[in-house]
């Protein structure tokens, strides 16, 4: 199964193979300069096993998009330099982030996973929304 929700506390949720993957994304005003064409974002991220089964995180993938439609793809092993065994109910946290040359912007991805049989399979990491204060206020 897998299903995705949003709570007004912008916390973005997205459960597949019985894995979670909870975001976070935060403005980081001090570490921005609008003036410079510069708005940077940390994500907060909560992966949790709520399945029987052990996985290990392999790779990511991100696709990072700003307001101009310019999409960024980063790939690599882990994420922040590692490759967590998670057995069942155990989670992982971690936060990084990212620069826009936009005021906003959204970002989506993916882990690859494995299990000790050495299957793979791939989770989702919800697409989650880049909102500065500087973005302008829109509504559709």
């Amino acid at each position: 199964m897998d299903e995705t929700t949003m709570n007004k506390n912008n916390h973005y949720e997205q459960t597949t193979h019985d894995i979670s993957v909870l975001v976070i994304p935060e403005y980081l005003e001090d570490q921005s300069d609008p003036d410079e064409g510069r708005y940077v974002w940390a994500y907060h991220v909560r992966i949790e096993n709520k399945g029987e089964g052990t996985a290990q995180l392999l790779t990511r993938h991100w696709r990072i998009t700003d307001a101009n439609g310019t999409v960024q793809e980063v790939r690599g092993p882990g994420v922040i330099g590692e490759q967590p065994v998670l057995g069942p109910g155990d989670s992982f946290e971690y936060t990084s982030g990212t620069p826009l040359v936009t005021p906003s912007g959204f970002m989506e991805g993916s882990y690859q996973m494995t299990t000790p049989d050495g299957t793979h399979f791939d989770i989702a990491v919800p697409a989650f929304s880049l909102d500065s204060p500087h973005a302008p206020t829109r509504i559709h």
